[in-house]
């Protein structure tokens, strides 16, 4: 059934806002870059923008984790490029710690580390 997580999609009121602070807290360039969708290949993975509100429906049901080795700095990054923490670092059992922070447009993003 499912094999591994290849593509998380952020839907955004302001691609090129997004696009500017994905780009500035990943340091990579988006490989796919229109008016419609802008996507970002993060080590094998897609995060991809998508202006569409089409089918959304706000809320928090749901939240992918992206690994990371230093889950604090990375949460400091985010936080000072304008992310709200909204969980932060703590210990989910032996060495695993995890941790959420909404972008400036409302989305999840999870972050783990020791995984």
């Amino acid at each position: 059934m499912f094999q591994k997580l290849r593509t998380i999609i952020y839907h955004v009121t302001d691609l090129d806002k997004a696009k500017q602070w994905y780009t500035q807290i990943t340091g990579i360039q988006p490989y796919f870059d229109e008016p419609f969708y802008v996507g970002f290949d993060i080590n094998g993975y897609e995060l991809g923008l998508d202006p569409s509100g089409e089918g959304t429906i706000g809320g928090n049901q749901s939240v992918a984790y992206w690994a990371v080795e230093n889950i604090s700095a990375v949460v400091e990054k985010l936080a000072a490029a304008g992310g709200n923490i909204v969980t932060g670092v703590h210990n989910v059992g032996g060495n695993i710690e995890v941790a959420v922070v909404n972008d400036p447009f409302g989305n999840a993003i999870g972050l783990i580390e020791g995984a």
